[in-house]
């Protein structure tokens, strides 16, 4: 099948093949290589970094990385930011370069979870981990210098899924109040019935049949809950203001747009963009005009959504 890619992004389409999600640890692995690859955030001097040690009720204490902007007085923002992979690849390098630009351009404290992985560890393992990280963020608000009014969440393809989870869960049993919802190519829905879902089945990065591994991994052969699969949520109101962005040639594509159209009906503040000539993950193509609209996009709706007291 052919696509209509942008120009500049073309010429790595052929190179940026789908992870093999048959088999987790070899796309463990390559994931690993493909974001060695990817050209750091500079100057990282401007962003401490640190890890900690977040207890998590019944299960592990999850290793969370704190990106925290040096050069900022007074409460700042929060985002809790899990990383991108399927549910299963993907570890706290994953979103280096991301959570860097995010907490010195946005001048927030970006809090990247280390949460378990499927096969090993399916639903809802990984989305407790991210859980913990979002509670443990709000009750350490005064020590880490974070505005407890201004957490919010956000996350690219799987990471997005897991942020959605969470807003609705906070909404649900009255967790930290989520200010912000940021999600870019969010993987939100199980059933993958959509057109695009059905029609990209040889797209870069990411395909239908990645899809299909993915949620099989993920869900482990249990029911799907709305926190594992945030399309199926029957209710959305009460969710927190909204950004999010698609890629035209993504099998996720639409039910991004479907999960904005929802919120927009639900009263919901949301903002859509849908990014023409993009495929899954494209934003990492560093040098192209449109995966930097994409990256200013998201720093412009982090500044805004976030905002002052």
């Amino acid at each position: 099948m052919s696509h209509d890619f942008d120009p500049e992004l073309a010429p790595f389409a052929a190179r940026m093949r789908p992870l093999d999600y048959a088999d987790p640890a070899g796309a463990r692995a390559a994931l690993r290589e493909v974001m060695a690859r990817q050209p750091s955030y500079e100057p990282v001097s401007r962003v401490a970094v640190e890890d900690r040690r977040v207890p998590v009720p019944g299960g592990p204490a999850v290793t969370v990385r704190l990106y925290r902007p040096l050069d900022r007085r007074g409460p700042r923002p929060a985002l809790v930011f899990p990383h991108w992979g399927g549910f299963l690849t993907g570890d706290l390098e994953t979103s280096r370069t991301a959570a860097t630009r995010i907490a010195d351009l946005v001048g927030a404290v970006v809090v990247s979870p280390d949460y378990r992985l499927a096969p090993e560890h399916p639903f809802p393992a990984g989305f407790e981990d991210c859980a913990a990280a979002l509670e443990w963020t709000a009750a350490h608000a005064a020590a880490l210098g974070v505005d407890r009014d201004r957490i919010g969440v956000g996350g690219f393809s799987a990471g997005g899924g897991l942020a959605a989870g969470l807003a609705l869960r906070s909404r649900d049993r009255g967790g930290p109040p989520v200010r912000f919802l940021y999600l870019l190519f969010p993987q939100l829905d199980d059933r993958l019935a959509t057109v695009s879902a059905r029609k990209f089945v040889d797209t870069p990065m990411l395909d239908r049949r990645g899809l299909v591994l993915s949620w099989r991994h993920y869900l482990g052969g249990r029911e799907p809950s709305p926190y594992a699969a945030p399309g199926r949520a029957g209710e959305l109101r009460g969710l927190p203001p909204a950004f999010v962005g698609v890629c035209e040639c993504d099998p996720l594509r639409d039910e991004g747009i479907a999960f904005a159209r929802r919120l927009t009906g639900a009263g919901v503040p949301t903002e859509l963009v849908h990014y023409p000539g993009t495929f899954h993950g494209s934003v990492g193509v560093a040098h192209a005009a449109v995966s930097r609209r994409m990256v200013a996009d998201q720093i412009d709706a982090l500044r805004r959504g976030l905002g002052r007291p």
